[in-house]
């Protein structure tokens, strides 16, 4: 069972995705020096993953509004982008070979930028064999992500770097 004592009040877990639920959960936080809406457009464009997320090589849109086909690390993901609120919240659900994954992102306005939180809930096999043989995969993934992030946000048109 992973350490959920981090676990941030104001995300909302879906229903089997809660980080007591877990076979894997983490979280990270860090301040953007860019505005919420600058993060969030990111983040929202899913098509655009490939070029910045790690680890996506491709994505591709699915049948229904808001559903995408990734690939990640060679696996076939399908996602549902459940919630959007721009530009504060944002959260998907992806279904792969053997996993199953629920990502949060809450971008608040702070003094110089967004203090941005990713937290994810992954369960399935899969999960449980990579949090056995190495138990800090996830959180290297979100570190990557969250300085992906960063970076692109605050290099964008109206980001703090500019």
């Amino acid at each position: 069972m992973p350490d959920t004592s981090d676990s941030h009040p104001d995300i909302h877990w879906p229903s089997g995705f809660s980080p007591e639920q877990a076979h894997s959960f983490c979280q990270t936080q860090a301040v953007v020096h860019a505005p919420p809406a600058t993060a969030f457009a990111l983040l929202a464009d899913v098509p655009r993953w490939p070029e910045w997320v790690p680890g996506i090589t491709e994505t591709r849109a699915g049948p229904l509004t808001r559903t995408y086909e990734v690939l990640f690390h060679g696996q076939r993901f399908e996602v549902f982008m459940g919630e959007q609120v721009a530009p504060r919240r944002l959260g998907w659900s992806g279904v792969g070979a053997g996993v199953q994954v629920y990502q949060a992102w809450l971008l608040t306005a702070v003094a110089g930028g967004t203090h941005a939180v990713i937290a994810n809930v992954v369960r399935g096999p899969a999960a449980q064999s990579l949090a056995a043989t190495s138990p800090v995969w996830a959180q290297r993934l979100n570190t990557l992500w969250m300085a992906q992030l960063k970076r692109l946000s605050e290099s964008a048109p109206g980001g703090g770097g500019g």
